[in-house]
């Protein structure tokens, strides 16, 4: 009688893969990437981790007081050329979006991509001072 050893990972694997194969045609993100958000006293700061992401594959944009980060991550290795035992890494597009606070100014945004990490910097606009009117008497 032979022995065969049970692993039940090995068959979770086994489901994860028959399910990621079998996706929905609808479009969604195939990976977020993580996010820190700070605010200083002049301006706002997103920095978006996007390790392997080539600078020019990613696109920051902003409309109606919302900042859009996409982008992709491509893979490196061909399927066709390797056989894989276990991808970890998520490949495939993304999309943040983040809501602007009123006092943000999107004039005002810088973007850096270094060390696999996108810096945004948005200034805040100086806040409205209070105008006095001067009443005519007729």
């Amino acid at each position: 009688m032979n022995l065969v050893r049970w692993t039940p990972f090995g068959e979770f694997d086994h489901l994860v893969r028959s399910l990621e194969q079998s996706r929905s045609p609808v479009r969604r993100a195939d990976w977020l990437p993580l996010v820190d958000i700070r605010e200083s006293v002049e301006s706002y700061h997103i920095d978006v981790e996007v390790p392997a992401v080539a600078a020019e594959d990613l696109s920051v944009t902003v409309a109606e007081g919302v900042l859009n980060v996409s982008g992709e991550r491509r893979s490196a290795v061909s399927d066709e050329d390797n056989r894989t035992h276990r991808t970890e890494r998520r490949y495939g597009r993304f999309e943040r979006s983040f809501s602007l606070p009123e006092d943000a100014d999107p004039e005002a945004i810088s973007a850096e991509s270094r060390d696999g990490v996108l810096y945004l910097s948005i200034a805040k606009r100086a806040p409205e001072v209070a105008k006095k009117i001067d009443v005519k008497v007729s």
